[in-house]
């Protein structure tokens, strides 16, 4: 038979799609058939990951997404499996990546009117009034599968919408009878439903945006997420090598410009302290962040001639948001850096006060260098995080994905680890916590040659669902370096309230809820459910042989977890 749900494996397979991580559910049936079907007539069609939870099946696919842009598919149980991606869905959301998600339906007959009708007493239980209703706030599209004749249109139409800019996820369901459907085979011309194209500045507001740039004295980037597409950090590299323009990072979650750049002058969190550069600035150019600074702690000055450039410059998801700036273009980084840098070509540039510039840029480069250095300095009794953090960066290579969910540990991370190579440092882009070990999955599907390193917080590694994950690394051979900076608790909560109250009495009596103890043996869950090699490091001296140790595992093809303490939350 030729059923919706083959039709739908089909247009999956069509428009590109390699993994389908499922979570399935009694609204399958037809979509299991479908499956055996095409494995026993040796038809390709999207290989099946088993999901064990739907939340790791949401990391996983966004994991694969960030590295390679292409959206993959997880398919989800009726409103149930909907609501079990809920911090995934944010975090795609949010984070702007492409995913198609797949929710069957309770069956809408009940005496055996159409195939699928319903024949468990869950179909009752299970029927809702508006299951789509539970993704609105987070999807780009939703849609619900009807027929056979034109699911393919559905397909294509959703993958469309995820792979636009500002991309997302998107969602489809099928209830049973519609999925088990009998219908005929239509043939699409996938090249037909391609994304939207990049954006441009509009050709007469360049001018308006050099004029400003090359008069600055003290011109300043700032950016998250320029580095999603890997090739708009060449472009602004070059811009900034050529007028001496320094690159400040705020909460990063992808690479965006080389550390080891003179230009490049650190990395921003939630830290109470004002950016000097920032201060100083006379001209700042945002370009992919959405929030490049936080105006109660750190902002720049009242003067300063700001322009946005994002691919959603006045952030339509988010209700509270504005930052005043002479001009926002939608448009796409790499184009409006090739734009800038192709009008300079039309400017007199002073060029001594772009050397002037340079020298004392990297005067302030050098100077972070060396504060970075000295707290990398190791203790006789304590593991710090910048400590660990040096140590990760010895065993790794430049082509090394790392991942990065430490939490309070996150500004550390990126200064200590100052990657170099576009595409080599992710986060999730969001604030829905473990998504770092399917993340790690979908990363190494993605790039089975490379080595992918999971750096996390002991709360995000247990948000994660790691016996889920370690079951799933092992079953389809997707080994990967887990390294928990594990302070025995949740340290932000604490630090967001002693940002509120600092005096308080949860300071005074050292009451906040936030420990984890009597401690859990984190490592030994990735060993019991994974077979992953699993050690907990205390004493500084043995660090870095089990990260040497490790790295040697994991490259031979076996899964690790190094349970490393840091100082108590």
């Amino acid at each position: 038979m030729y059923t919706t749900s083959t039709a739908f494996l089909e247009a999956l397979q069509e428009a590109g799609v390699s993994y389908i991580f499922a979570n399935l559910g009694s609204d399958h049936p037809a979509i299991i058939e479908s499956l055996a079907h095409a494995k026993k007539e040796n038809k390709k069609v999207p290989q099946l990951i088993t999901c064990p939870h739907e939340f790791v099946a949401m990391s996983a696919a966004h994991g694969y997404a960030q590295l390679t842009g292409k959206p993959q598919v997880v398919m989800v149980h009726v409103e149930c499996g909907t609501q079990n991606i809920g911090g995934g869905i944010h975090n795609a959301f949010k984070g702007r990546v492409p995913v198609l998600v797949f929710a069957g339906a309770s069956p809408y007959t009940q005496e055996n009117e159409l195939t699928g009708s319903r024949n468990e007493f869950i179909h009752w239980i299970q029927d809702v009034f508006d299951q789509r209703g539970i993704m609105r706030g987070y999807s780009k599209y939703d849609n619900e599968i009807r027929t056979g004749k034109n699911v393919k249109q559905l397909v294509f139409r959703a993958l469309q919408f995820a792979k636009s800019e500002p991309k997302g996820p998107v969602y489809l369901m099928g209830p049973r009878e519609a999925m088990e459907e009998e219908t005929e085979k239509v043939t699409l011309d996938p090249k037909l439903w391609e994304p939207i194209s990049p954006s441009a500045i509009p050709p007469q507001e360049i001018r308006s945006l050099v004029d400003d740039l090359v008069k600055a004295k003290n011109p300043l980037i700032v950016t998250s997420y320029l580095g999603r597409n890997p090739e708009a950090v060449g472009e602004l590299e070059k811009l900034c090598n050529r007028l001496a323009i320094p690159v400040l990072e705020s909460v990063p979650h992808t690479m965006n410009f080389p550390t080891d750049n003179p230009m490049h002058i650190g990395f921003q969190w939630n830290v109470p302290n004002q950016n000097e550069l920032l201060a100083e600035a006379d001209f700042v150019l945002v370009l992919d962040s959405d929030v490049p600074w936080i105006p109660t702690k750190n902002k720049p000055s009242d003067d300063a001639t700001i322009y946005y450039i994002d691919v959603d410059p006045i952030k339509e998801e988010m209700p509270l948001w504005y930052i005043p700036s002479k001009r926002f273009f939608k448009a796409d980084s790499q184009i409006a850096l090739q734009q800038i840098y192709q009008y300079l070509g039309k400017k007199k540039i002073v060029n001594d006060a772009v050397e002037a510039r340079w020298n004392r840029i990297k005067a302030v480069h050098e100077r972070q260098k060396e504060e970075r250095r000295l707290l990398e300095e190791p203790s006789e009794d304590v593991i710090t995080p910048e400590f660990l953090t040096a140590c990760v960066r010895e065993v790794i290579d430049e082509d090394t994905i790392v991942l990065n969910e430490g939490i309070s540990s996150y500004q550390a991370i990126c200064t200590h680890i100052g990657p170099k190579k576009p595409g080599t440092m992710h986060g999730s882009g969001s604030g829905s916590l473990g998504w770092n070990g399917g993340a790690a999955i979908g990363a190494k599907l993605a790039n089975p040659d490379k080595t992918v390193v999971s750096l996390t917080g002991d709360g995000s590694y247990l948000f994660s669902n790691p016996s889920v994950v370690h079951w799933m690394a092992k079953r389809y051979d997707t080994p990967f370096l887990t390294v928990i900076y594990n302070n025995s608790g949740w340290k932000s909560p604490k630090l967001s309230t002693l940002g509120v109250h600092p005096n308080g009495i949860a300071n005074e009596i050292n009451h906040f809820g936030v420990d984890f103890d009597p401690p859990a043996d984190l490592a030994k869950i990735a060993e019991a459910a994974g077979g992953a090699y699993a050690q907990t490091i205390k004493n500084p001296a043995e660090l870095r042989d089990a990260l040497n140790y490790g790295m040697n595992l994991v490259k031979e093809g076996r899964t690790v977890v190094l349970d490393v303490h840091i100082p108590h939350v």
